[in-house]
C-alpha cells in the first residue's frame, strides 16, 4: 500500500510511523509518501484525515509499478534515460580497469565516436579467488581522471556496501552487479542517496525478485534506478546465459523504470554481440551496456566477450537506423 499524505500533517502524527521500521516515509515536493506491505490494505486511523491518495497492489512491486507512476526518466548529467527520453545511451568500456593507458585509449575512442558514457570495473566480484579482482580505489581514480579529460559519464560496480561512499565520489552511476542484486546492504546504502543506480538482474532471479530488489532502493527515497537485463541461467550450455528478451517486453508493460540490455555477459562470446544489440534496440530497450577493450584477447577478465574498437564501430553504425526508428538519438 502506498499513501500520499498532506504535507501539513502534524509531526506528532507522522513521527510514530517514521520510527516504525515496517513503514517507509519519503518527503516529496507536494506530499509525504508512506509505503507499507502490499498485504496491508487498511489506512491507519491516525492518518485518515491526511490521506490525499491511496494505491493498493496485489504484490510488493509497488513504487516501480506502472499502476503507481508513469514511465520514469532518470537524468544523468546532460541527458536522461527512459521510455519517454529522446536519448539512447550506449555505455561502452572494458570489464575491468587494468591501467591508465587502457582507459585512456577507450575514453578517446568513445569521444571520437560521439558516445557519452564509459563503463569499467574497479571492484570485481569474481567466481574464482584466482581471477583478477580489480585495482579497487586506484582503478576508480584512473577511470575518473581519464573520463574527466574526455568529458565522459562514468559507470562502475559496487562489490560491498563499504565501497559506496568512494563510488559516489568517483563515478556518476553506481552499478549493482548480478551477484550483488540480493545484497541488501548495498541496496539500502544506495537508497539513501540520489545517485543514479544501474541494477543488474541476478542470473537466477525471477522478474518479481528483480523488481523487488529495485523496490529496496526506491523505498529508501532514491528514484534514480535503471534496470539492466544481462541474461539468466537456464538448462542451455552452449551460451553463457540466456538473454531474456521477454523480460524487456514485460518490464516496459508493467514497470515504470528504464531498462537497458547487456548482451556481453549474456552470450559470453563476442561473435553475436552486434546482432543481440540490434535485437535489444528493436524490442525497445532504453540503452545498451557493451564491453569494449583495446586488445580483448589480452584482457585480464572476460576476454572472450569483449569486442575491439573495429567491432564497436560496426556495432554503433548498425544500430543507428534502429535508434532513429525509435525517435531517439545515440548518446
Amino acid at each position: 500500500m502506498i499513501l500520499h499524505l498532506d504535507k501539513e500533517i502534524p509531526r506528532s502524527v507522522i513521527n510514530p510511523f517514521i520510527e516504525n521500521p515496517t513503514y517507509f516515509i519519503n518527503e516529496k515536493i507536494d506530499f509525504i509518501q508512506l509505503v507499507n506491505s502490499s498485504t496491508n490494505k487498511k489506512i491507519p486511523i491516525e492518518l485518515r484525515d491526511f490521506v490525499l491518495k491511496k494505491f493498493d497492489f496485489n504484490n510488493d512491486i509497488q513504487l516501480a509499478s506502472i499502476d503507481y507512476h508513469e514511465h520514469r526518466n532518470v537524468k544523468i548529467k546532460n541527458f536522461s534515460i527512459g521510455k519517454n527520453s529522446d536519448s539512447l545511451p550506449v555505455i561502452m568500456g572494458p570489464c575491468s580497469v587494468e591501467n591508465t593507458q587502457q582507459i585512456n585509449q577507450v575514453a578517446k575512442f568513445l569521444k571520437a565516436n560521439g558516445l557519452s558514457c564509459i563503463r569499467a570495473g574497479a571492484f570485481k566480484p569474481r567466481t574464482s579467488p584466482y581471477s583478477f579482482q580489480g585495482l579497487e580505489h586506484e582503478g576508480l581514480e584512473i577511470l575518473q581522471s581519464e573520463a574527466k579529460k574526455n568529458n565522459l559519464i562514468t559507470f562502475s560496480e559496487a562489490k560491498h556496501s563499504e565501497h559506496i561512499d568512494h563510488l559516489i565520489n568517483h563515478c556518476d552511476v553506481v552499478q549493482i552487479g548480478t551477484k550483488s542484486m540480493y545484497d541488501q546492504s548495498i541496496l539500502k546504502a544506495l537508497s539513501k542517496t540520489k545517485k543514479p543506480v544501474l541494477l543488474k538482474r541476478g542470473f537466477n532471479a525471477t522478474l518479481q525478485e528483480f523488481i523487488q530488489a529495485a523496490e529496496f532502493i526506491l523505498s529508501g527515497g532514491n528514484e534514480n534506478v535503471i534496470l539492466c537485463e544481462r541474461g539468466i541461467r537456464t538448462f542451455e550450455t552452449k551460451t553463457r546465459f540466456a538473454l531474456d528478451f521477454c523480460s524487456i517486453a514485460w518490464i516496459k508493460e508493467h514497470i515504470n523504470l528504464p531498462i537497458i540490455v547487456d548482451p556481453s555477459h549474456a552470450l559470453g562470446e563476442r561473435y553475436g554481440i552486434i546482432d543481440l544489440s540490434k535485437a535489444a534496440i528493436a524490442i525497445g530497450a532504453d540503452g545498451l551496456l557493451i564491453e569494449v577493450h583495446p586488445s580483448p584477447d589480452k584482457a585480464l577478465s572476460d576476454a572472450n566477450q569483449q569486442i575491439d574498437f573495429k567491432m564497436a564501430e560496426e556495432l554503433i553504425k548498425s544500430i543507428q537506423p534502429l535508434i532513429k526508428m525509435n525517435n531517439k538519438r545515440l548518446v
